[in-house]
């Protein structure tokens, strides 16, 4: 009898090899994704937190009218001054009264031009439901506040 020897290659080890390799691939394909979904998301978090303080800086000045009654005066000059009663818009801040500015636009008397009356609620005060009024320092949302604007370049007329 004759000694022979069989080789043979084993395919199984190649077959492995290549599997750790593709493995090895979809983690890096998957920490790539991971890293762009992550950056994404940052930046639409930062995107949403701009247009929150947008929001809320647009927010916080703005004033809500309640009433403005023409203040009959027959003392000259007649009927240019407007009583009005506001309060701040729900979810302003705390405002100062010097901070928020008003603007009255008409056409002057004659009618061919336009005339701008303008000025801030420094004079506003507390509406307190008798007519007096507190001295208000801070305009703060859910309080009715109150005050003279003065509109000598447009003057209204009253309905009669």
């Amino acid at each position: 009898m004759k000694n022979q020897k069989e080789t043979k290659q084993d395919e199984l080890a190649a077959i492995g090899i290549g599997a750790m390799i593709v493995f090895i691939a979809l983690i890096l394909v998957a920490a790539v994704a991971a890293a762009v979904i992550i950056q994404t998301a940052e930046k639409l978090q930062q995107n949403a937190q701009a247009s929150g303080d947008d929001t809320q800086e647009q927010m916080s000045t703005k004033v809500t009218l309640i009433n403005i009654i023409i203040e009959a005066t027959t003392a000259a000059p007649a009927n240019h001054d407007l009583f009005v009663t506001f309060e701040l818009a729900p979810g302003s801040e705390p405002t100062q009264g010097d901070d928020v500015g008003y603007t009255v636009i008409c056409e002057n008397g004659a009618g061919t031009d336009t005339v701008f009356a303008q000025g801030d609620l420094t004079g506003a005060t507390v509406h307190t439901g008798d007519g007096a009024g507190a001295a208000a320092i801070t305009l703060n949302p859910g309080t009715t506040y109150v005050f003279v604007m003065e509109i000598d370049e447009c003057a209204p007329t009253a309905n009669t």
